[in-house]
């Protein structure tokens, strides 16, 4: 069998694997360390702009309402979902992401975010999903990084995007994030460095192969 073939063939075992993540816990980092080291793509910003062309929404609109929602447009969502005519953007932007998910999950690949991990386990998809989480503190200086604070205190801002996180998947998923029982694994990226996170989930899968 011809070597290019063989790579090929040997890339198709792996599973989809997925990451959820509180702010600032690396997720897009692990992500792209692990795409590197199994030589399967990771999608983050390339989904957003695959669920901007499904849904007809802006990019910006798909990024800052496809993972978040607040507490009270939750509630409004939960009493509006009733009457038949209504549907909110955050809904419309959740069905073309699940779409693009499904699509992308047909080869071995990284989602980050998205509610990804729940859609695929719907789907009966073979899934690999990973939490990542860590202290508040340990995420102050990656958030840092982000820039996207502004004036607010940084600590308070990193609370305020997990609480907008949790309700955005509660409400799509009807689950809790974090909830040990939904994910293959969890890790403290506070007290566990990248690298070892990859070489952890390398080995895993490599067992399972």
């Amino acid at each position: 069998m011809p070597e290019k073939e063989t790579e090929m063939n040997a890339v198709k075992k792996y599973p989809v694997i997925t990451i959820s993540r509180e702010y600032g816990a690396l997720g897009r980092t692990l992500a792209a360390e692990l795409s590197e080291r199994l030589g399967i793509p990771y999608y983050d910003k390339d989904f957003v702009k695959k669920a901007a062309d499904e849904s007809g929404y802006a990019e910006e609109e798909v990024k800052t309402e496809g993972e978040e929602l607040k507490p009270s447009s939750r509630m409004l969502n939960s009493i509006l979902n009733s009457a038949v005519s209504y549907s909110s953007s955050h809904d419309a932007i959740f069905k073309a992401q699940k779409k693009v998910v499904l699509e992308l999950a047909k080869d071995p690949c990284i989602i980050v975010g998205r509610c990804a991990d729940h859609i695929l386990r719907e789907a009966g998809a073979d899934v690999f999903c990973i939490y990542l989480y860590a202290a508040v503190k340990d995420r102050i200086g990656r958030a840092e990084e982000l820039g996207e604070n502004g004036s607010a205190n940084i600590q308070k801002y990193i609370e305020k995007r997990d609480l907008l996180r949790r309700t955005y998947y509660k409400q799509y998923t009807g689950c809790e994030m974090g909830n040990a029982n939904n994910y293959n694994i969890c890790l403290d990226t506070g007290r566990i460095s990248i690298a070892t996170c990859a070489d952890i989930i390398v080995e895993i899968l490599g067992r399972d192969q």
